[in-house]
C-alpha cells in the first residue's frame, strides 16, 4: 500500500514542479514600452522613467529578479490598480510582485518611476508558480515625447518636509502618460532633469543636452548606449524643452534658434510619419517665456514643414511653497489643456 502512495506524491510533486515557470526579461511573452535595452543574456535595462514592462500570467504568485541604484524604483501595477513601489537593490535580487493572488490570470506592468540620473535599472527574469501567457498588446499608435525633468514627472507628489527624494517622482502621472493613455497611445519619455536644448539650468555645456539624449536608448554619460530611431516609428511627438536653458537667462537668438532648427529636421528626418508638437512648458514666464516662444515661431518658420505645429500657450504652472516643479494637480491640468490640441493635429 505504500508503493502507491509514494508514487502519487511523486506525481503531484513532479506536477508542482512542471507548473513553475521561469523567463527572461526580453522573452516574447513580455511587452516593453519605453526606450530599452536587452542584453545578451535576456536581461532588460533602461534609465528614461515611464518605461514599463507589461506581462499576463494564469497563476498566484509572480516574482522578478531585478537590481538598481538605492534611488531605482518601479512601481507595480497588477490588474489595473497599484500594488506598491519595488526598492532595488544594487545586485540582483528577487522581489514578489504579487503572492497568494486568487487563481486565474492577471496583468501586471511594471512601471520605472526613476529617472536616468538617479539609477539605472534591470530586470533580469520573471518567475511565475503558474503559466505566462501572450504578452499583452501594446496600443498601435506611438507618442514620443522630449523634455526635462517636468516631462520626466519630477518632484510632482509631495512628501512631507521640503526635501525630496525619489519616492516624489511619478511619471505614471505626468502630463505626457496621461496624455497618451487619453489618445491610446503608448509612449516614451525621452527626458533628463536640469537639462535644455543648448545648456543645464546652471548654465553648463558639457553635458547631455536634448539633441544628444534624444539619440540614446540609456543616457547614462558613463555608459551611454545608442537607441535606434528606426525602432519606434512615432506618430506623434511633442517637444517640451526650454525652461533650464532659460534658467541663467534668455540665451542669445542665433544660436538657440540654429540648433532648434537642426534637431526639428533630424526629428521630421527620423520619423518621417509624426506629427511634431511644440510647446514652451508650464515653467517660463514673463518675458522668458515670450523669447522662447519666438524662437520656436522663428524655428518652425525655418524648417517650413506642413508636420511641425506650435501649441498655444500653456498656463503658468509654478509648482508650489515646498517645490517648483508642477504637482500632480498641475500636471494634470496640463495634459487636459494640451490634449484637444493634440486631437486636432492627429484626427486622434
Amino acid at each position: 500500500m505504500r508503493r502507491p502512495l509514494l508514487s502519487a506524491l511523486l506525481v503531484l510533486c513532479a506536477a508542482s514542479a512542471a507548473a513553475d515557470q521561469t523567463i527572461v526579461a526580453a522573452d516574447a511573452h513580455v511587452a516593453r514600452m519605453g526606450r530599452t535595452v536587452a542584453d545578451s543574456d535576456g536581461t532588460v535595462r533602461f534609465g528614461y522613467p515611464g518605461v514599463t514592462l507589461s506581462l499576463a500570467v494564469d497563476g498566484t504568485r509572480l516574482a522578478v529578479d531585478a537590481a538598481g541604484s538605492a534611488n531605482s524604483l518601479v512601481d507595480v501595477i497588477v490588474d489595473g490598480k497599484p500594488a506598491g513601489t519595488l526598492h532595488l537593490a544594487p545586485q540582483v535580487k528577487s522581489y514578489d510582485v504579487f503572492k497568494g493572488a486568487a487563481p486565474g490570470p492577471h496583468r501586471v506592468e511594471l512601471v520605472h518611476r526613476s529617472e536616468t540620473w538617479l539609477g539605472v535599472a534591470s530586470i533580469a527574469r520573471f518567475s511565475a508558480d503558474g503559466r505566462f501567457l501572450a504578452a499583452p498588446t501594446l496600443p498601435r499608435r506611438r507618442v514620443l515625447v522630449l523634455g526635462d525633468s517636468v516631462t520626466c514627472g519630477a518632484d510632482m507628489e509631495r512628501g512631507a518636509g521640503d526635501k525630496d527624494t525619489p519616492d516624489w517622482w511619478n511619471p505614471r502621472q505626468s502630463y505626457g502618460m496621461l496624455a497618451a493613455r487619453a489618445l491610446d497611445a503608448q509612449v516614451q519619455l525621452v527626458c533628463y532633469g536640469g537639462r535644455g536644448l543648448v545648456r543645464s539650468w546652471n548654465d553648463r555645456t558639457d553635458e547631455f543636452q536634448l539633441p544628444a539624449f534624444y539619440d540614446l536608448a540609456i543616457a547614462d554619460a558613463a555608459h551611454p548606449v545608442q537607441w535606434n530611431q528606426a525602432a519606434y516609428d512615432a506618430d506623434l511627438i511633442v517637444i517640451a524643452i526650454g525652461t533650464n536653458d532659460f534658467n541663467p537667462g534668455i540665451p542669445e537668438r542665433v544660436a538657440y534658434v540654429d540648433t532648434y532648427t537642426a534637431l526639428l529636421r533630424r526629428v521630421l528626418r527620423d520619423h518621417p510619419h509624426a506629427q511634431v508638437a511644440l510647446t514652451e512648458g508650464v515653467l517660463l514666464n514673463g518675458d522668458k517665456k515670450a523669447a522662447l516662444i519666438g524662437y520656436l515661431k522663428e524655428a518652425l518658420g525655418r524648417v517650413g514643414d506642413r508636420r511641425v505645429h506650435l501649441l498655444a500657450p500653456v498656463a503658468y504652472q509654478p509648482g508650489d511653497a515646498v517645490n517648483g516643479h508642477p504637482t500632480t494637480a498641475q500636471h494634470a491640468a496640463m495634459a487636459a489643456e494640451l490634449l484637444p490640441q493634440l486631437r486636432r493635429i492627429t484626427g486622434w
